[in-house]
């Protein structure tokens, strides 16, 4: 069915955040170079200059961190299952904040990306431009044979438009799909919601191929939403063990 989306023109910048991780308990407070890893990734969605920036906390550690800073947190139910229903929690708690005043999308930026490009933020939210999408994430050409094969990295099947770098998301797997000859690429788990979108998909149970692939995306694609995917160049760093803490102080000291 046609869509007839305006462009969104009130967004906003989420970043979920969350102590209990297991690898790296606590690393929102990480220190890089003398600075809460969660306010560098604050500052990273700040200069990607979309619009206000808050982050959705499980605790008020974080909270502290974040305002000590100059930032805006919102605390939420530290038992959500996934950053998307954290985010649409602080949501519907900061538009309450506001008197009735709505925000038309939201921009999920996870809270573990410190060194992520500004411009990639960005390339997310300017795929929402396009009337069809509901959903706009990211992808990057796989590189290696490790990354076709590895599990923990999501490979996203995309019908590309003809001569362009984005396309629509068909489906999402751990598996090295599809097959054939041609790239495979690597989903990048950074999202733009229109704000009717956010809220089919966080208020929907998931979905039989959510379940199997453990993967939440899934669910959308379920429901029916277009997910619009911009192929950037490289993969953010996510830091989930105190190896990658120590790679994302080597490329913030630069």
């Amino acid at each position: 069915m046609e869509k007839n989306h305006a462009p969104p023109r009130r967004p906003i910048v989420i970043i979920p955040a969350r102590m209990a991780s297991t690898r790296l308990p606590g690393k929102p407070l990480a220190g890089i170079h003398g600075v809460p890893m969660i306010v560098h990734v604050l500052k990273r969605a700040l200069e990607s200059d979309i619009g206000p920036v808050a982050v959705a906390c499980d605790g008020a550690e974080i909270a502290n961190a974040v305002e000590k800073a100059g930032g805006k947190a919102v605390l939420t139910n530290p038992d959500h299952a996934s950053g998307s229903d954290r985010i649409w929690q602080a949501l519907k708690a900061l538009e309450g904040e506001s008197k009735g005043a709505s925000y038309d999308a939201v921009i999920n930026v996870q809270g573990d990306l410190p060194s992520i490009d500004p411009a990639a933020i960005r390339a997310a939210w300017e795929g929402l431009g396009d009337p069809q999408t509901d959903i706009a994430t990211l992808a990057v050409a796989i590189k290696t044979e490790g990354e076709k094969t590895a599990s923990q990295v999501v490979k996203a099947v995309i019908e590309f438009e003809e001569g362009k770098n984005h396309g629509r998301a068909l489906y999402f797997s751990r598996r090295a799909v599809p097959w054939g000859d041609g790239p495979l690429y690597h989903h990048v788990g950074l999202y733009a919601y229109r704000r009717n979108a956010l809220e089919r998909f966080v208020t929907a149970p998931p979905s039989q191929l959510e379940r199997r692939e453990k993967l939440e995306q899934l669910r959308a694609l379920a429901l029916g939403l277009y997910i619009g995917v911009t192929v950037i160049d490289t993969v953010p760093l996510g830091v989930d063990t105190p190896e990658d803490l120590e790679t994302a102080r080597r490329l913030l000291s630069k």
